[in-house]
């Protein structure tokens, strides 16, 4: 079976109507709701023009695959700067704000503390234990949601863990990720998540300073590459963007994963008897519903995409959500589906800034899915409640709730 999304598309069918003849300019993109967006099918509609390539409030948005692959690749015309003027102000000095040679030697500083040892010890004694402790509170119940029972909680969690945070620390630093991450949204709540963050981290990094642990804070800490280490604010920096980044985008592709799967019961029954499933089930998702629709770049000059022209200084979104849905590369991109030809896809970006934890989220998306199938037999969409189960959102996108039932153990 396959699921399609039909919401908005008379926007869309507007969009492509007052865009035709647009010539080979950018076509203003329609006003979003940025909680509640559905904006495929407007990004579709821009697919299909001349100049493929929307607008909206200066900044342009590259909507094909090709062009946004070729736009991450080149760091060199478009720049990762901007994101020190967006998010960076709220999470700090920024890796995904630098360039070049800066680039290579803080992500090799920290790709460090990513090795492959660690995500092998973090399964067992973090990961699986976690979303098992999750699962056990609401197994006997047979009802539960899904979204504020589990996913909201699990990847936090395994972060918190991963850092060293308390797990009875976890539910704030939730909110503080939340506060950061829409902070462009409303300043000055992010901007006192981001003061509190830091200072509820500052005795835990100076503890792993003076005395260092085999762990992935003391790693991160003393790292070295070429005799240099991460810097106070570079160091803050990444734990601001780990902590946002790593808990809250895991758990909306988590969401996307299990709405696919409760939507689509007969799927859902051949991944519960062959596990070997879940990572198509997972790669598909990620194609289908990534959590993070865009990502930041700056012209640094003259240039254009897709022959459209783009002035240095311009700003630019690209579309990986988008990209991701681009006809030209997947077949009825709009489908969710298992089996489709294994093909590379942008939930994690490309290139030189490909995202560094994307290891991690596949491990815990696999763990954590095989665990909820396997200790919540029946699993399905509790039908009395399951009308507000949707994903939504224009940036990140997930589902606020998935009510569901089960047999109760």
């Amino acid at each position: 079976m396959s699921g399609t999304r039909s919401e908005g598309g008379d926007v869309a069918r507007d969009a492509a109507d007052t865009a035709t003849g647009a010539g080979r300019g950018p076509t203003p993109a329609p006003a979003v709701d940025f909680f509640h967006a559905q904006p495929y099918p407007d990004w579709a509609a821009a697919r299909r023009l001349e100049c493929p390539v929307l607008v909206q409030g200066g900044t342009y948005q590259v909507t094909r695959y090709a062009d946004a692959e070729a736009v991450l690749r080149d760091g060199e015309t478009f720049s990762s700067s901007i994101n020190a003027e967006h998010i960076g102000q709220f999470m700090g000095d920024l890796i995904l704000a630098m360039d070049g040679q800066e680039h290579r030697q803080y992500r090799n500083l920290v790709a460090k503390a990513f090795r492959a040892s660690q995500l092998e010890r973090w399964e067992h004694t973090l990961i699986r234990p976690c979303i098992e402790r999750l699962v056990d509170a609401i197994a006997p119940l047979g009802r539960a949601d899904l979204v504020a029972d589990v996913t909201a909680r699990y990847p936090v969690e395994v972060i918190c863990g991963i850092v060293g945070v308390p797990l009875e620390d976890a539910a704030r630093f939730h909110e503080w990720a939340n506060e950061i991450n829409t902070g462009p949204i409303d300043p000055p709540r992010g901007h006192a998540a981001s003061r509190a963050m830091v200072e509820y981290l500052r005795p835990l990094v100076e503890e792993r300073r003076a005395a260092p642990r085999d762990d992935f804070l003391s790693d991160l800490v003393h790292a070295e590459v070429d005799g240099e280490r991460l810097s106070e604010g570079k160091l803050y920096g990444f734990l601001r963007l780990l902590l946002p980044a790593g808990a809250e985008t895991t758990f909306r592709v988590m969401g996307n994963c299990l709405f696919a799967l409760l939507t689509h019961p007969d799927v859902l029954a051949r991944v519960r008897e062959d596990r070997s499933l879940l990572p198509d089930v997972i790669e598909e998702t990620l194609r289908w519903e990534s959590s993070v629709t865009m990502v930041s770049r700056v012209a640094t000059r003259d240039t254009e995409v897709a022959g459209c022209p783009v002035a240095a200084g311009t700003p630019i979104n690209v579309l990986t959500g988008s990209a991701n849905h681009d006809e030209a590369r997947f077949e009825d991109p709009e489908e969710w589906r298992l089996g489709r030809p294994p093909r590379h896809h942008l939930a994690f970006g490309t290139g030189q800034h490909q995202c560094l934890g994307m290891h991690l989220a596949r491990l815990e998306l696999r763990v954590g899915l095989g665990v909820i199938l396997d200790r919540l037999p029946g699993l399905r969409l509790d039908p009395d409640r399951a009308a507000g189960a949707r994903i939504e959102g224009y940036a990140f996108r997930g589902p606020n709730t998935l009510p569901v039932l089960f047999d109760p153990a």
